[in-house]
């Protein structure tokens, strides 16, 4: 892996390096991740959209001096699509060009269009050809069983076998962080090969101190108006309850508005900063007054 005895002593350790690269960690999180980091195992993030799972493989990748390299999971996505593919348009090109030029040996053309210079790395191959690296397998839950089950085997050795090349094998693993948004239950198989941290959504302080370390310039009772807003949106009946990243999305929208304070005039009109459902909109409609209010 990256070295990551260099990037923390102690979990307390690491909180304070995400914290230097924008990420304020808890110290359940921080611990997950350190233990990740320590063991070797790719860690398991599980929670709601917007909660900052994604945000912390960025994080990480900056405190380790590593690239992150983003595996986006999508239902239908394949092995092909995560791993290697052949560029065929310039294999072709490559073999009009044997024609043009008089060669025969079938078997030298052959070896020479499947070369390792016509490899499409994807994702994983990549993260496996990379040292140090950040591997982000985001969203699993949108892929199917199959490609979980895929997914499962090249974390075990960090193996990838191409047959026209032969085995490629990491010369040292990458990090690996996989989120999840528990769209659906991902197999108990995958989760035990990880360590795994459930996202919660933030407590008030929390959300308070997020928004002022990512948004630095934003005045106090901003971010606090804010926060208590959204912690009573996601105590509604809503079919999206907004996460953190829409804390932060409402603030930037409201700061761009020069605003100071949240007024029910302004959360009327920049709710959809932070809920993105129709019905979500009609149903606070009602209630802006008392979600603008402070206690």
């Amino acid at each position: 892996m990256a070295d990551t005895d260099s990037a923390a002593s102690t979990p307390g350790d690491l909180a304070r390096r995400l914290d230097a690269a924008g990420y304020l960690a808890d110290d359940g999180l921080a611990t997950a991740a350190f233990l990740a980091l320590r063991m070797g195992r790719p860690l398991f993030l599980e929670g709601e959209a917007g909660v900052g799972k994604t945000s912390l493989a960025q994080a990480l990748a900056e405190v380790l001096g590593a690239p992150l390299i983003r595996l986006q999971c999508y239902e239908g996505v394949d092995a092909a699509q995560a791993l290697y593919d052949w560029d065929f348009p310039r294999q072709l090109l490559h073999l009009r060009a044997a024609e043009a030029a008089g060669v025969t040996d079938v078997d030298q053309l052959e070896h020479e269009l499947y070369d390792r210079r016509f490899l499409l790395a994807r994702p994983l191959l990549r993260a496996l050809e990379t040292t140090p690296s950040v591997l982000l397998v985001d969203e699993v839950d949108r892929a199917d069983d199959e490609f979980e089950a895929f997914l499962l085997e090249v974390l075990s050795d960090f193996t990838i076998s191409i047959p026209e090349l032969g085995t490629v094998r990491a010369e040292t693993p990458p990090v690996v962080v996989v989120t999840s948004n528990r769209t659906r239950e991902v197999h108990d198989a995958l989760k035990r090969r990880c360590l795994y941290h459930w996202l919660a959504h933030p407590t008030f302080e929390r959300e308070v101190a997020v928004i002022r370390r990512r948004l630095p310039g934003v005045s106090e009772r901003l971010a606090d108006d804010v926060a208590r807003a959204v912690q009573r949106l996601r105590g509604a009946d809503l079919l999206k309850p907004p996460g953190l990243a829409e804390s932060i999305d409402w603030v930037t929208a409201l700061t761009a508005l020069g605003a100071t304070e949240l007024s029910a005039d302004l959360a009327t009109r920049t709710l959809g900063a932070v809920l993105k459902y129709q019905e979500d909109t009609e149903r606070i409609m009602g209630e802006v007054a008392e979600l603008a209010g402070r206690p």
